[in-house]
């Protein structure tokens, strides 16, 4: 980005762009479908929003950097709770989302359904 990177709006929404797969820019160069934050009534900065699987993308990533490995080497109860923490955000909603994730965690699609269908019945219980 080009522009007010000293500004605290900046500085304050950053870590959170960069968490999602945004792109910060000078409002200037937003399009419609961006968001401009304004600072004491000064457009200061756009966010320009990820698709929605880049996003889930992003979202694995983080979930790697924060156990420190690849998802797919973590054990089956790490795999479960990385599940039903992709659900919570939505991960499954993404087209391809189930396959996606499979992939990332390194099993079947079956066994990601049934990670699903378990944490959904323990709900119900």
């Amino acid at each position: 980005m080009t522009g007010p990177v000293d500004h605290p709006l900046v500085a304050a929404v950053k870590p959170l762009a960069d968490a999602m797969g945004a792109e910060l820019l000078v409002p200037g160069d937003a399009r419609a479908d961006d968001v401009v934050l304004a600072w004491e009534g000064e457009d200061v900065v756009a966010v320009r929003l990820p698709q929605l699987s880049d996003s889930l993308d992003h979202i694995l990533a983080a979930m790697e950097r924060r156990h420190g490995m690849p998802l797919a080497e973590l054990d089956r109860k790490a795999k479960q709770e990385a599940v039903r923490l992709l659900e919570a955000r939505g991960a499954f909603s993404v087209r391809h989302g189930v396959e996606t994730v499979a992939g990332a965690l390194g099993v079947s699609r079956f066994t990601v359904y049934n990670y699903l269908n378990r944490e959904n019945g323990t709900k119900g219980a």
